[in-house]
This record gives structure tokens, C-alpha cells and sequence, in this order.
């Protein structure tokens, strides 16, 4: 079954809808190649991605173990390369609030930060650098 249907707008723009809730996103390409760089490009989703995932994983390990994360910020910094042109490397830096967490609870749910499905799916050659700051 399909899980997005993608529409080409022209402009080197898309139309992306998640079929099951109906939500959109579109994208253009970057300035830097071409683009209006007005929405999130593909590469820019691609480390939106790993960020949300990363989050979402933490957070699922943290509900279960009473540890209260919300509020917790992502700084998503992508690096492209030129030769071919790719991503090739997305720095996933994490803020949590001033909770006063043990370490044990940071253990916890730095533990998962690299086992989720976003990390795990990705080509070994993109670095994935993450950052915890307390």
C-alpha cells in the first residue's frame, strides 16, 4: 500500500502527501543547486529525519522509564559533499532542559540514539555525528 504520493510542481518543486493522515510537505531544490530553496529540500528532509527519529526513539525509551524529556531541543546541521553530490555528514545536537537527570538517566536515553530506524537505514558512508548536552 502506498504511503506518500508525490507530485512534481514544476520549478523543481514537490508536492508530498502522507496518505494516511493527509498532511503535506512540500520541497524545492536548494539555491545552491538550482532551486528557490523556499521549502525544505529532499537532502534537508533526509536530515530532518534522522533528528525527528532520533528524538522519537529517546523519547519512547524516556516515557518508559519515567525519565521527563519534553522540552528537549535538535539543532540538525547538514553537510554536503560535492563529488557526487550528496549528504555527507548531519550533526543531530540535543538540548534537554534543566532537569536535573542522573546519570543513569542520561545513559538511558543516549543508549538509543543510534539504534532507531532512521540511523540504522542509512548508507555507513554518512557520518552521523550526535551530540548530548545536559
Amino acid at each position: 500500500m502506498t504511503t506518500i504520493k508525490t507530485i512534481y510542481l514544476g520549478e523543481l518543486r514537490t508536492e508530498n502527501e502522507h496518505l494516511q493522515s493527509g498532511n503535506k510537505v512540500i520541497t524545492d531544490a536548494p539555491t545552491d543547486n538550482r532551486g528557490k530553496g523556499e521549502y525544505f529540500s529532499p537532502t534537508d528532509l533526509l536530515a530532518t529525519a534522522l533528528g525527528s527519529c532520533i528524538m522519537t526513539i529517546m523519547g519512547i525509551k524516556a516515557r518508559d522509564n519515567g525519565i521527563d524529556i519534553e522540552g528537549t531541543q535538535v539543532d540538525v546541521t547538514k553537510i554536503m559533499a560535492s563529488d557526487p553530490r550528496r549528504v555527507a555528514e548531519v550533526v543531530v545536537e540535543f538540548t534537554f532542559p534543566a532537569k536535573n537527570y542522573t546519570d543513569e538517566e542520561k545513559q538511558l536515553v543516549e543508549s538509543v540514539a543510534g539504534i532507531s530506524p532512521v540511523p540504522l537505514s542509512l548508507h555507513p558512508d554518512l557520518v552521523q555525528t550526535i551530540k548530548f548536552n545536559w
